[in-house]
Parts: C-alpha cells; structure tokens; sequence
C-alpha cells in the first residue's frame, strides 16, 4: 500500500501542469520548468518539443501553454533499456550511463542499425555475434536501478543532440580489434565511445 501511494504522489509530481488531449498533452510552464525537465517528464526529446512548439530558444514563460508530443518509446523499451543500461554500465559514472542509452537511441536513428530500441539491443549480427553481451550472458535479465532508469530519460531528452555515438567499448577487455578503428568520440570511466 505504501509502496502504491508513493507511486501515485511521483506520477502526480511529475506531471503537474499536465492535461490529456488526445495522442499529445498540453502542459502549462510553472516556474522551474526548463525544456531537459519536461523531456525528462514525458520522455520525450528536448528538440521534439521544441519543434512542436515553434520554439528557437530555450526561453519559457511562465503560465505559457506547450503541446508535448506523445513519447514513441513504450515503458517496456524504456525498462528494457534501463535493464542493458544497468548490465553495461553498472559501477560506471552516471554520464557513461547516459552514454550508453544514447548510443542505443542514435542506433534506432541509424540507417545501419534496426529501427526500435527492442531489435537494436537484442540484434544478432549475420555472424552469429550479440550486438550487446548481457542479452547473451542473461545479464539484462536483472531489474534496473534507479540511476539506470533516470539515465534513460535523461538520454530521452537529449536525443537527437550529441556527438553521435554509435558504438562503445571497454579497451581493456574488448576483443575485437575492428572497434578500435572506429572515431572516438568521448571517453567516460572505464568506456570509450565511438562512431
């Protein structure tokens, strides 16, 4: 029960302000809100509402009325994600976490790459090799934590920005030397991630 009430006082806090209308949701700027916090609260990316919006700038008024578009992503692709997030990234700085979902996201984008989060991160290439090693070894299977699912929205909110990683890896272990030939793009904790 209590576990129920905590529950329903996160959902009532993260969406205050918010009215349902239809596929999107009309949301009224209090103060504090900023474009990362409201994609965070949607999960929806920063340049998604913007664009729906009309806006150039990051400057909201209070009292002003945004259209948030609906999320593309399902609560079982985001726990999904937050699951590999944990497996890859656990003992790593929370950046390397939303690191690694944004990798997964600029995949999705990818012309090379499957086009939902689920077929990207459970992807078999035509040699046989799993795309991510923890949907192999069952590490995935583990529940997220909590950092692992704040790094997902955060990686929500910021999609479609960033250097466009598409690729990570952990030079101390890696054995596939063709990903080292790959663009570095930046280095978190024990990760270099590449495009």
């Amino acid at each position: 029960m209590k576990k129920l009430i905590m529950t329903f006082f996160a959902a009532t806090f993260l969406f205050i302000g918010a009215e349902e209308t239809s596929a999107q949701t009309a949301h009224t700027v209090v103060s504090g809100d900023t474009f990362y916090k409201l994609g965070q609260a949607y999960g929806v990316s920063v340049n998604q509402i913007k664009q729906a919006n009309h806006k150039t700038t990051n400057l909201l008024m209070i009292g002003e009325r945004l259209t948030i578009p609906s999320s593309s992503v399902s609560a079982a692709d985001k726990d999904l994600l937050a699951r590999l997030v944990r497996a890859e990234a656990e003992g790593e700085p929370y950046a390397g976490k939303v690191a690694v979902a944004t990798v997964v996201l600029n995949r999705v984008a990818h012309k090379d790459f499957p086009n939902s989060i689920r077929s990207v991160i459970e992807q078999v290439t035509s040699t046989g090799h799993y795309a991510f090693s923890p949907v192999q070894n069952g590490r995935i299977n583990r529940a997220a934590d909590a950092s692992s699912r704040r790094a997902v929205d955060e990686a929500l909110a910021f999609r479609g920005q960033g250097s466009g990683s598409i690729y990570f890896y952990n030079p101390k272990t890696a054995t596939n030397k063709w990903i080292t030939s790959r663009t570095q793009t930046v280095r978190i904790g024990n990760h270099i991630f590449a495009k």
